[in-house]
């Protein structure tokens, strides 16, 4: 039973994290890029005070870090112990490479869009700052993307199995 409870919170977790992956993807990075202070004809965070940036960058990680701080720790939880203890109809391959596409989401996160985002913290940022973040973001969509694929074909494999 306990391997039934894991597959379905990395299933939950995965296909969140997607779903918000695409919702960043699509809505919430491009239109950073309409941001701008009022009088201003550089559009983006440039036209930005270094306060505003400040104070918009501080709200909007206060508000986005409980929606996906807990599917992330219960996706990376589910997938470490199912690496460590792979169901026999699942196999290691599969849940190694679950975990892989995790370390790849935090490589990104913490090597790209991390330092984009402190870089348009800052306020004086160029415009193509918030492209370079928009094309850079696709890395984790896509990985997590695959990780929901792969977090249903675990699961449908595990109830097929017995």
């Amino acid at each position: 039973m306990t391997t039934l409870w894991i597959l379905i919170a990395q299933i939950m977790a995965s296909t969140a994290m997607a779903t918000i992956a695409w919702f960043v993807q699509i809505v919430h990075y491009p239109l950073f890029a309409l941001l701008q202070s009022h009088g201003s004809e550089t559009p983006g965070f440039t036209g930005m005070s270094p306060a505003a940036a400040r104070d918009y960058h501080t709200e909007n990680l206060r508000r986005t870090r409980p929606i996906v701080l807990i599917p992330m720790v219960v996706e990376a939880a589910s997938a470490a112990w199912l690496a460590f203890l792979p169901p026999a109809a699942v196999g290691r391959g599969a849940t190694i490479l679950g975990l892989v596409l995790i370390v790849i989401v935090i490589l990104s996160t913490a090597l790209v869009q991390v330092p984009l985002h402190e870089s348009l913290r800052s306020g004086d940022a160029p415009l193509d700052t918030v492209h370079r973040l928009v094309r850079s973001t696709r890395i984790r969509t896509a990985a997590w993307t695959a990780r929901a694929m792969l977090a249903a074909w675990m699961i449908h494999a595990w109830a097929v199995s017995g």
